[in-house]
Parts: structure tokens; sequence; C-alpha cells
């Protein structure tokens, strides 16, 4: 256990290496991206497509390695391509699940195909899978800060709108709000997280850090407000901890950050579950609560 949970030796990579730094640096933007993406993405019930856009992000990033430019950019065209095609062909709620399938089974196969050909270092095919965080430097920080900025200033804009149209699909049609464009537009937001999020927990595991957070937030409050606040502490807590954590032992981050998010969501499932039984309700094992608007 001293070996895993060295303290004195994490503060000193923190102390003296840049690298480090910047990693904590970048995971703190990316835990703030998904933390206030997170409870949109539970609401409109996107899980499912979230890991459908990993999966190309995965394609993407195998293509990018083969041909040696940088991973980054081959995840966040893979993640874009993926976004558009789901926010296009599954507009309508039944065909949504069968788009996603068929996405991600592709995805898989042809990144998988793309990783064959690879011939370098299995270290680079391990890191698309399960994050690299520590191989980010000052450029690309500058970039994914650039990036995470554009994306919650599109979202601030298309905010209230989107959020109308997630609670009440039906209603906003009836009043005006234009649910498809919004639809293809936040899919694309998302595509674009989640190809970021790639950088710290790969591409396997992305929901770890795009959902999870927001589904224990969901589990505690119904307020929009509250819920997006505790999605972004969580996501944050997942993030920069996982990083802290897997220092010492040399570790992949991705086990702590997906460990330390399953232990968030755990705790907050049993927190409904305590206040609940105090109130008499009963909650269903299966649906997650979805935040709802108020006043």
């Amino acid at each position: 256990m001293d070996g895993i949970f060295d303290f004195a030796k994490t503060w000193e990579l923190i102390s003296e290496l840049d690298s480090v730094r910047i990693a904590l640096i970048a995971a703190a933007v990316l835990g703030l991206l998904a933390g206030v993406l997170g409870p949109l993405i539970v609401m409109r019930r996107m899980s499912f497509a979230v890991h459908g856009t990993s999966e190309l992000a995965f394609t993407g990033a195998a293509g990018a390695l083969l041909l040696g430019v940088g991973v980054e950019y081959g995840a966040l065209a893979g993640a874009v391509a993926a976004a558009l095609l789901l926010g296009i062909l599954g507009i309508r709620d039944a065909d949504r699940d069968s788009v996603i399938g068929v996405i991600l089974s592709f995805g898989l196969g042809m990144g998988v195909l793309l990783l064959s050909f690879y011939k370098g270092r299995s270290a680079n095919k391990f890191g698309i899978l399960t994050g690299q965080i520590i191989t980010v430097d000052s450029t690309n920080l500058t970039a994914l800060v650039i990036a995470a900025a554009a994306v919650l200033a599109v979202l601030s804009l298309i905010y209230r709108p989107l959020l109308f149209a997630s609670v009440d699909r039906a209603v906003a049609e009836a009043r005006g709000v234009p649910v498809k464009t919004l639809t293809v537009l936040f899919s694309l937001l998302v595509g674009v997280a989640t190809a970021l999020s790639v950088q710290v927990v790969g591409s396997l595991l992305v929901v770890a850090l795009m959902v999870t957070p927001a589904a224990a937030a969901a589990r505690v409050t119904a307020s929009p407000l509250r819920a997006t606040v505790l999605s972004v502490v969580f996501a944050e807590v997942a993030a920069l901890g996982g990083i802290v954590l897997s220092l010492a032992p040399g570790l992949p981050v991705s086990a702590f950050v997906t460990s330390i998010s399953f232990l968030i969501y755990l705790v907050c499932r049993i927190i409904a579950w305590v206040r609940d039984r105090r109130r008499g309700v009963r909650t269903s094992p299966v649906e997650e609560p979805a935040p709802v608007p108020v006043g």
C-alpha cells in the first residue's frame, strides 16, 4: 500500500515536473467541461451516444497514430464525425439506439484494424485506450483550453432552449424551438468534449468522466443548477484525484478516474436511497432521475 499511496513521492513529482502540472491543469479544464455537459447528456439520455462517439474518436486516433500526426487531432476528427452522424441520423428517438450501435461497432472495428497496421511502440496503442494525459505539453494545453472555451461559449448561447427541449421536446417544438438544430449542435459539442476527454481516460472509458459524475449528481438533486455544480465538482475530483493517485505507482490514470467516479456514484445512490426511505418514496432502480427546470 505504501508504494501505491506514497504521498511524499507524489508531491515531489508535482513540484518538480512541469508535465505533471500541465496534466493537472488539463484535467481541471476537462473536468469543468465534462461537468457542465454531463447533466444535459443524462437528461437527454445520451450516455450510450457518448460511448459511440468515443469509439469513432478511437478510430480517428488510431488513424492519426498510423499516419504519424497528432493523436488528439485524429480523435477530434473522429469524434466530430460521430457526433454529426448521431445528430443527423438519430434525431428520431426510435432510431437513436440502433444508429448508435451501428456507429459504435463500425468505429471499434475500424480502430482495431488501423492499430493492427501500426508497428510502433505498443505503449502508444495502449495510451489511446487508457488515456495519456501526462503527454500533454504546453502547446496541446493551449489548444485544449481554446477548444473547451469554445464549447462552453456555444453552450452558454443555446443553454436555455436546449434545456427546454431536453425536458419536454414536444412542447418545445410546439413553441417554435429549433429542436433538430439544437440536437445536432449539442451532439457536436459532446463530440468535441469526448475527444478532449480521451486524453484523460482513453476512448474505452470516457463515459466515466462525461457521464458518471452527472449521473451521480442527478441522484441527489432535481435542480439543473445544483446538478451542474455537483457534476463539475465530482468530475474535478475524479479527474484531478485520478492523476494524483496514479503518479506514485505509475499506473494508468483511467483506472483511478473510473474508480473515483464509481465510488462517488455509489455514495450518491446511497444518499438518495436513505433520503427516499425517510420520505417513503420508491425510486426506480433503472432510470436516472433527470434534473428538471425550476422557476
